[in-house]
């Protein structure tokens, strides 16, 4: 079970934090993997990782806020390992800024990459699966798709639209055999949240995950490679959340 030998998969955001550790999942489960982003180096040191688990990869940038450049991508990607089978949108950006504050440039360039830039990967890559009949589409969402939290209005906002987004985008494509799922990550320290995990905010948050830690970025990966498997096959719409039971916490103590 579980097995993605023969199936070709696209991470775009790939190269860092939660995308980088998917990546390496969708790869040890035999899936050859593209780990994308905008910088070259990381590109390059991903691929390394992957081709050390014995799949094929491509060193191959991107930019989730350019249509080119992820058309790019989806080519290069289809004429040299051949259609993508599997994609997961894992680019994102956030700032903490009170609402007040928050200039429309900010709010524009978080939601430029976080909902416009999976709704562009999605069309772009969500073309050629709807005509084979067959596709895994997993976007990246957040506890913030479902609670608020303070001072990134952008970024709640942004997640949330992206769980709508894959609802919508599930329902249209069921009947063409590709399913559209969502993983809503807890806390795990990446280089994206590092400033708050020490900070007061970051008491709050772990105060509140009945684990009492913060994730490990290798735990999403079996849920990762569950939903981009044949094995979920029957599942799609869904949001599935993987945060040590913080959506579950009312009163801890």
């Amino acid at each position: 079970m579980f097995d993605l030998h023969g199936k070709r998969a696209v991470v775009l955001g790939g190269t860092s934090g939660i995308g980088h550790a998917i990546a390496l999942a969708l790869a040890d489960a035999g899936a050859d993997v593209v780990a994308s982003s905008r910088r070259q180096d990381a590109v390059n040191d991903t691929a390394t990782e992957i081709e050390q688990r014995g799949v094929r990869t491509l060193r191959a940038t991107s930019d989730v806020s350019e249509r080119v450049s992820v058309g790019a991508l989806h080519d290069r990607v289809a004429q040299e390992l051949g259609p993508v089978d599997i994609l997961f949108n894992c680019a994102g950006i956030t700032q903490r800024v009170p609402t007040l504050e928050c200039s429309e440039d900010l709010w524009n360039d978080i939601l430029e990459i976080n909902l416009t830039g999976t709704f562009r990967a999605c069309q772009v890559f969500g073309r050629g699966m709807v005509e084979r009949g067959y596709g895994r589409i997993v976007n990246v969402a957040s506890l913030a798709t479902f609670v608020a939290f303070m001072e990134v209005a952008p970024y709640g906002a942004s997640k949330a639209a992206v769980g709508a987004l894959t609802k919508s985008l599930a329902v249209e494509w069921a009947r063409h055999g590709v399913t559209v799922n969502a993983i809503a990550p807890g806390i795990f320290p990446t280089a994206l949240n590092s400033a708050i995990i020490d900070s007061p905010r970051g008491q709050e948050l772990l105060m509140r995950t009945p684990m009492r830690r913060f994730g490990k970025v290798d735990e999403l990966a079996g849920t990762a490679v569950f939903l981009a498997s044949d094995e979920a096959s029957f599942v799609t719409g869904e949001i599935i959340a993987v945060d040590g039971g913080f959506l579950a916490s009312g009163v801890n103590q």
